[in-house]
């Protein structure tokens, strides 16, 4: 999995249904540390519901639920959504489930117990067929909006150029919001092989600051830098 990857999974909410707790719980945990947000189902009517309502943009379902199981979801969300990714979690006797919904385009099946390199898997065939049909963008406040994929910089429709530094210092602060990035973390994901001096980041940083509202970006002085929401 390269970094593109884990980028773009910041930037997904994925809902998820399972009726059995202490498994829902455990995997929707793992699934934060990767994505923008889990929404967490206990079945399929639940699970439908919130799909109407919060538009994920992944669907994972177990198939033996109450109240709707997994198979029935999925003809329902099918109904109207030939687009969004989903994903099906069995056991081995639930094969006779799946014969159901072949045509119903999943985009993988995995087999229980479930484990995260599957988990991570799954995640990115869905994120290739996502890819197809929209680039992911963060809607930012202030009229701002940024295209990872495309390293664009928007305002109100016009583009703001970023250089390679400049694109990676931004996402990193925007994949991480909620906290301080470290200069350590900045070296790492942003100046890689080349060496960061004090004078290099403040240049960056002062930059950077020209082509965003002001306090976009602010200093804890010895600790790293974070993105503050207007």
């Amino acid at each position: 999995m390269d970094k593109l990857f884990f980028e773009r999974l910041k930037t997904l909410t994925i809902l998820y249904a399972e009726d059995e707790e202490g498994i829902r719980k455990n995997i929707a945990a793992s699934l934060r540390y990767y994505t923008k947000e889990v929404i967490e189902a206990e079945n399929g009517k639940i699970a439908l519901e919130l799909y109407k309502s919060e538009k994920p943009d992944i669907v994972l379902t177990d198939i033996l639920m109450p109240v709707m199981n997994g198979v029935d979801l999925v003809r329902e969300i099918r109904k109207t959504d030939e687009e969004t990714p989903l994903v099906i979690i069995s056991a081995h006797t639930d094969r006779e489930y799946l014969l159901k919904v072949v045509d119903l385009h999943l985009e993988q099946y995995i087999i229980k117990p479930v484990n995260l390199n599957g988990l991570l898997e799954a995640l990115a065939r869905c994120l290739k067929r996502i890819a197809q049909t929209h680039t992911i963008v963060y809607e930012l406040p202030c009229g701002y909006s940024y295209d990872v994929d495309h390293k664009l910089l928007t305002y109100e429709e016009e583009t703001i150029h970023l250089n390679k530094k400049e694109a990676g210092f931004l996402e990193l602060l925007l994949h991480n919001k909620q906290r301080i990035v470290t200069y350590d973390e900045l070296q790492a994901h942003v100046w890689q092989d080349d060496v960061m001096t004090d004078s290099a980041l403040r240049s960056l940083v002062r930059n950077l600051r020209k082509k965003l509202p002001k306090d976009f970006i602010t200093n804890l002085s010895g600790v790293g830098y974070r993105f503050e929401m207007c």
